[in-house]
């Protein structure tokens, strides 16, 4: 009599990659699918292994992926540092290499993003971190009015040694243009009250990133954000 062969379902969840506020440290990670956006809340407000400022970059569901975790540490192994979950890695070569994988991409959202607006707004954010200058310490202060509204967006974004935080309570305008970069359209999604707040502090990595946040699509950050007297944070910004 033959035995019957049974088959089991392979093993379901997302790898994903984030980076650090340490520049050229990234976090590769695995959970569960339903677990995906915990984890990433939990990791972006709390850190990982003493090290702060994580943001999710890339994140792919794919079967097996245990095994395909155990995979990318014995690719990156040199790289590691100490047993834990950080590399030091560029991330555009973990992004390329998580792409490679055959699985359904989960962030950023393919049906909102394109390859090449990945590319886009990889690159502008590489070259305004080039050119960032000395910002002070200090807060910042935008007016926006949505097209279309006669309300005023009055925000504040307060600077903190090269890090442009957004405070709990910030308002955003309420509609997110279609050209609105991924980054800025996650933390719309996610950390937007009802009442059109930001539910906690976010930390972005340029002014630009910070203005997407408020006004809900691209933003040119170094004309935005003005200083008490009015002045544009331009003033500040080395143009290469």
């Amino acid at each position: 009599m033959p035995v019957e062969r049974r088959e089991f379902p392979m093993s379901k969840g997302i790898i994903y990659v984030m980076t650090t506020v340490v520049d050229g440290l990234v976090k590769i990670g695995k959970t569960n699918t339903d677990n995906f956006t915990g984890r990433m809340r939990f990791l972006e407000k709390n850190g990982y292994a003493n090290i702060t400022g994580l943001k999710r970059k890339f994140a792919i569901e794919v079967d097996d992926f245990d095994e395909k975790e155990t995979m990318l540490d014995n690719i990156f192994d040199r790289s590691r540092l100490g047993k834990n979950e950080l590399f030091a890695l560029d991330i555009d070569l973990v992004v390329q290499l998580l792409s490679s994988f055959e699985g359904r991409q989960v962030y950023p959202r393919p049906e909102r993003v394109s390859k090449e607006k990945i590319f886009e707004e990889v690159t502008t954010e590489i070259r305004e971190r080039t050119e960032a200058g000395d910002i002070p310490d200090g807060s910042y202060y935008m007016s926006h009015r949505p097209r279309g509204s006669i309300e005023t967006i009055e925000a504040t974004m307060i600077v903190r040694k090269g890090k442009y935080v957004l405070p709990a309570g910030t308002p955003v305008c309420s509609q997110t243009a279609s050209y609105t970069p991924d980054r800025a359209k996650a933390i719309r999604d996610e950390y937007v009250g009802r009442d059109g707040k930001l539910i906690e502090d976010i930390i972005m990595d340029t002014p630009s990133a910070a203005g997407a946040v408020v006004v809900g699509g691209s933003c040119n950050g170094w004309d935005k954000w003005h200083d008490a007297e009015g002045t544009p944070i331009g003033k500040f910004r080395n143009k290469l």
